[in-house]
C-alpha cells in the first residue's frame, strides 16, 4: 500500500471535510484560529505534495521555490487571485478552486446586505439593544423600498444570475453589463436587459459587483464611477475589495454622493479604514459570501476531490492552469 501524500492546511474547516481531508492524506495543518504569516506557510509545506491555501493566503514564487516538492495548491475558495498562476504553471503544480458550490449561498447573503443597508436593520438592531428606543415613531430610521426598483448588476456569471433571480421576487428592474452579453434565453429567464456601464451606473438603485479581481477589474469602481451613480442608490460588493477604490468610496459616501453601501469584502482586508466604519450608511461583514455549514463543508469536499485526484495521478477536477 503506497504511503497517503502529504498535504499542508493553512486553517481548520468544518469537522466533516476535515475528516475527509484526514481519511484520505498525510495531514498536517494550522490549529490556530488565524492566519498563517508567509513564512509558517512555507515551514508547514515545505516537505509537503499538496497545500491547501486560503483566499488570504499570498501563494508567490518565494512560497512556491521554497516547497520544492509541491504538485498541487488547491484553494478553498473561486477566487484565486491569491496565487501567481504564472510561477505555478511555469513550476507544473496544478492550481484549483472551488467553482459552483457557494454560488446560491454568496447570492443570499448580497441580498442581506441589500435588505440590511435599504432598511437600516443594524442601525434598529442597535437602537433596540442599546435601551434608548422609545416606542414607534413615524419617521423612525426611514429606508427605502427594494421592491419595484432597478437592480444593477455587473458581472452575470453565476453568482450574477442567482442573485438576478431572487430580484423576480420583489418585482425589481434588471439591467447588467458583462463583458459579453449573456444568451437571450438567461435575459428572458431573468427578466434582464444589457446596457453599457455608463447607463447602469446611472440607472441603478442598487449595484451588486459580481465579476472576478484581475488586472481589468481592479478599481472598476472608481470616483468618477461613483459619480455617475444616483444619490439615492447602494452598492453592494460581495465579489473582491479591490475591484472599488475605497478611499474614493469613502469620500462619496461622506458627501452623500450615494445613499449608502453593503460591503462584504474590503481592499485590504482584514484592516479597513475607521473612517468607513465611523459611517452610518455602510454595512460591513467579514468575508462571509459563503459562511453556511453546508456550503463551507462542501468546498472542503471538492478540495479533498481535487488533491485525491492529482494523489492518483489524474488531472484535477477544478484545474485552474491547465497545462
Amino acid at each position: 500500500m503506497s504511503p497517503k501524500m502529504k498535504v499542508f492546511l493553512t486553517r481548520l474547516l468544518p469537522s466533516e471535510a476535515m475528516e475527509r481531508l484526514s481519511a484520505l492524506f498525510d495531514l498536517s495543518y494550522n490549529p490556530q484560529e488565524r492566519q498563517l504569516k508567509r513564512k509558517e506557510i512555507i515551514r508547514g509545506a515545505a516537505d509537503k505534495v499538496g497545500l491547501i491555501s486560503m483566499l488570504s493566503d499570498v501563494i508567490d514564487k518565494e512560497v512556491m521555490e521554497s516547497c520544492s516538492f509541491l504538485k498541487v495548491i488547491s484553494n478553498y475558495a473561486v477566487g484565486f487571485n491569491n496565487i501567481d498562476l504564472k510561477v505555478a504553471t511555469a513550476k507544473k503544480i496544478f492550481v484549483t478552486n472551488t467553482p459552483g458550490v457557494l454560488t446560491e449561498t454568496t447570492a443570499d447573503l448580497a441580498w442581506a446586505l441589500i435588505l440590511s443597508i435599504a432598511r437600516r436593520l443594524i442601525e434598529a438592531d442597535r437602537l433596540v439593544r442599546s435601551g434608548r428606543w422609545e416606542g414607534w415613531a413615524p419617521t423612525q430610521l426611514l429606508g427605502n423600498d427594494v421592491h419595484g426598483k432597478t437592480l444593477g448588476i455587473i458581472g452575470l456569471g453565476r453568482i450574477g444570475r442567482a442573485v438576478a433571480s431572487r430580484a423576480k421576487g420583489f418585482s425589481m428592474k434588471v439591467l447588467y453589463h458583462n463583458r459579453k452579453r449573456v444568451e437571450e434565453s438567461v435575459e428572458r429567464e431573468l427578466n434582464a436587459r444589457s446596457v453599457a456601464l455608463e447607463d447602469l451606473l446611472a440607472s441603478a438603485d442598487f449595484l451588486s459587483l459580481h465579476v472576478p479581481l484581475n488586472s481589468e477589474t481592479h478599481h472598476l469602481i472608481g470616483r468618477r464611477e461613483l459619480l455617475q451613480m444616483k444619490p439615492t442608490s447602494y452598492l453592494i460588493n460581495t465579489a473582491r475589495g479591490p475591484i472599488v477604490d475605497e478611499k474614493a468610496l469613502i469620500e462619496v459616501l461622506q458627501q452623500r454622493r450615494i445613499a449608502g453601501a453593503g460591503l462584504d469584502v474590503f481592499e485590504k482586508e482584514p484592516r479597513i479604514s475607521p473612517k468607513l466604519l465611523r459611517l452610518k450608511n455602510v454595512v460591513a461583514l467579514p468575508h462571509l459570501g459563503s459562511a453556511s455549514i453546508e456550503t463551507r463543508t462542501q468546498m472542503g469536499l471538492i478540495v479533498a476531490e481535487n488533491l485525491k485526484a492529482v494523489a492518483e495521478g489524474r488531472i484535477p477536477p477544478h484545474q485552474v492552469n491547465p497545462f
